[in-house]
């Protein structure tokens, strides 16, 4: 009952080509394989031009403190009565 024979795939493959048609799935699998070329060559653009660019060096923000100014309120204690 788990595992399907060659016959059980023929019909599915059967029914598929009944209600897609063979152009229909030939042109979906030609619009998969073009994605996937764009995607591939996107991945291989971002892998050169991070290369071929110097890496830009982002400025460093700083943020001052000063010990005078923040002073962090001290938890209250309760005393013992």
């Amino acid at each position: 009952m788990g595992s399907l024979s060659i016959w059980h795939w023929i019909i599915v493959i059967g029914v598929v080509l009944l209600l897609f048609g063979r152009g229909k799935i030939s042109e979906l699998m030609g619009d998969v394989a073009q994605g996937i070329k764009a995607f591939k060559k996107g991945m291989s653009d971002d892998d050169t031009s991070v290369a071929q660019s110097p890496a830009k060096a982002e400025p460093v923000k700083t943020i001052d403190h000063h010990a005078a100014d923040t002073v962090a309120p001290q938890p209250e204690t309760r005393k013992a009565s």
